[in-house]
């Protein structure tokens, strides 16, 4: 199983994208500073994830949503959003 995800920092309003095989370790990763692209805007916390079967279907999603800002405010927006469960 491969994952997409998209973490935001709690220090700043950043998102980043990127796809793993192994969830947690790779939030880990980001959280203690073993990712370039993410080390100075620590910590994240996960918000969103989808499941693929390979990693080249995960790849793919993953650069549709890096160069769609539409389709990356949308998830963000949907997956950020409170529940209206009551």
């Amino acid at each position: 199983m491969f994952f997409v995800y998209i973490i935001k920092s709690i220090k700043e309003n950043y998102y980043y994208v990127g796809s793993t095989a192994d969830i947690n370790h790779r939030l880990k990763q980001h959280n203690n500073g073993e990712v370039r692209s993410t080390k100075f805007r620590l910590p994240y916390t996960l918000v969103y994830t989808e499941k693929y079967n390979t990693v080249n279907e995960a790849r793919i999603r993953e650069r549709k949503i890096k160069n769609s800002r539409f389709e990356k405010s949308k998830i963000i927006e949907q997956s950020t959003a409170p529940s209206s469960i009551g």
